[in-house]
């Protein structure tokens, strides 16, 4: 099953930024690591926004155990990056009671 509507999905910008591509930051750093091997980085955050919306948007989603908030989902897809490097990523994606626009959560290598 794809994701609910993945067209209306949501990616905060700090989100990419200054966690998930930032090597300063002191959790985000080591996934980092892991994404400028990709060719992502920091200063050009919009390409990795791009990229998980194309490839990873357009993939089946494990729908998680529902809580009072909403219904979490993950994806495991292939990511090829700019560097063309391709591996497995695993996004997670939460679409809160309140709202039908899933949330990005975090990203990370998968396996």
């Amino acid at each position: 099953m794809l994701l609910p509507n993945a067209e209306r999905a949501e990616i905060d910008a700090d989100k990419l930024r200054g966690y998930l591509l930032s090597l300063t930051h002191p959790v985000g750093r080591f996934k980092a690591r892991f994404f400028a091997a990709l060719g992502y980085s920091a200063d050009d955050w919009q390409t990795l926004d791009a990229d998980l919306r194309i490839q990873h948007l357009s993939q089946d989603a494990e729908p998680g155990a529902v809580t009072s908030h909403g219904q979490p989902y993950t994806i495991r897809a292939i990511l090829k990056g700019p560097s063309g490097e391709s591996a497995p990523v695993v996004s997670v994606w939460f679409v809160r009671r309140s709202a039908q626009a899933p949330h990005f959560v975090t990203a990370y290598p998968g396996d």
